[in-house]
C-alpha cells in the first residue's frame, strides 16, 4: 500500500489526466447533447442489470455540494413495479412508461446528513450544516436534480436513450415506494433504446445573447 498522501496523489492524477485529455470527441458531443433526444418510443431490447450499475457508476463521480449525494434511485423494470407505478402516471405518460425497459424514479432523501461522516469525512461537523428543514430540503432537491441530470448524460453515455418527464403524481410515487422514509421522487426517466419512429422534430433553443451574458 502506498504510503502517499491521498490528497497529493489526487492532484498528480488529475493533473496527468488533463494533460492527456483535452475534451471529448466530436462523435461524444453528437451523442451527449447536439443530437442526443428525448425518445417517447421504445425498440424490443431490454436494459439489464450491468448497464443500470454502470449508469450509477459514472453518475456517482458528478459532483454535489458537500459531497451530500442526496439522490435515491428506484429502478422499476418487472411488471409488478410497473404496475406499482402505474396509477401516478399522467395519460399522456402512460403508455411510453409501461412499454420502457426501465423507468427511474429519481428521487431524494432528505435524510442525506446523516451518511456525512462517510460522504465527506475530513469535516466531522458537516452534518450540523443542515439542521433547518429548508436548508436541509433546498440542498437536497437541488443536488439530487443535479444526479438526475447526471445519471441522462451516464445513460446515454453507454449508448441509451432517455425520456425524462414530470406528468405523475409524486404524492402517489411516494405512498407506493418510499412510504415511511424520507426519500420524495423528483422526476421519472424511462430508460432504454429509442425507437426513432418515436421523435419529434426538436423545438426552438434561445440563442446565447438571448438569456446569457458575460459581465
Amino acid at each position: 500500500m502506498s504510503d502517499q498522501d491521498p490528497n497529493k496523489q489526487a492532484r498528480e492524477e488529475f493533473a496527468a489526466m488533463r494533460a492527456a485529455i483535452g475534451g471529448i470527441g466530436e462523435s461524444a458531443v453528437r451523442l451527449l447533447f447536439t443530437e442526443a433526444r428525448t425518445v417517447n418510443g421504445w425498440l424490443d431490447r431490454g436494459v439489464s442489470d450491468g448497464q443500470i450499475r454502470e449508469i450509477f457508476d459514472l453518475m456517482k463521480m458528478a459532483p454535489t455540494s458537500a459531497n451530500v449525494s442526496p439522490a435515491r434511485l428506484t429502478v422499476v423494470r418487472s411488471p409488478e413495479g410497473k404496475e406499482r407505478l402505474r396509477p401516478a402516471l399522467s395519460g399522456g405518460n402512460l403508455d411510453k412508461t409501461m412499454a420502457a425497459p426501465a423507468t427511474f424514479i429519481v428521487a431524494y432523501d432528505l435524510d442525506f446528513a446523516g451518511r456525512l461522516d462517510f460522504l465527506f469525512p475530513h469535516d466531522a461537523g458537516a452534518a450540523g450544516w443542515f439542521a433547518g428543514e429548508e436548508m436541509t430540503f433546498e440542498t437536497a432537491f437541488r443536488n439530487g436534480t443535479l444526479q438526475g441530470a447526471y445519471l441522462i448524460m451516464a445513460a446515454r453515455a453507454i449508448g441509451l436513450d432517455c425520456g425524462p418527464m414530470s406528468g405523475f403524481d409524486n404524492a402517489v410515487v411516494d405512498e407506493a415506494f418510499y412510504a415511511g422514509t424520507r426519500v420524495k421522487s423528483n422526476f421519472l426517466c424511462n430508460v432504454g433504446y429509442g425507437d426513432p419512429a418515436s421523435i419529434f422534430a426538436r423545438s426552438p433553443r434561445f440563442a446565447f445573447d438571448d438569456v446569457c451574458e458575460i459581465v
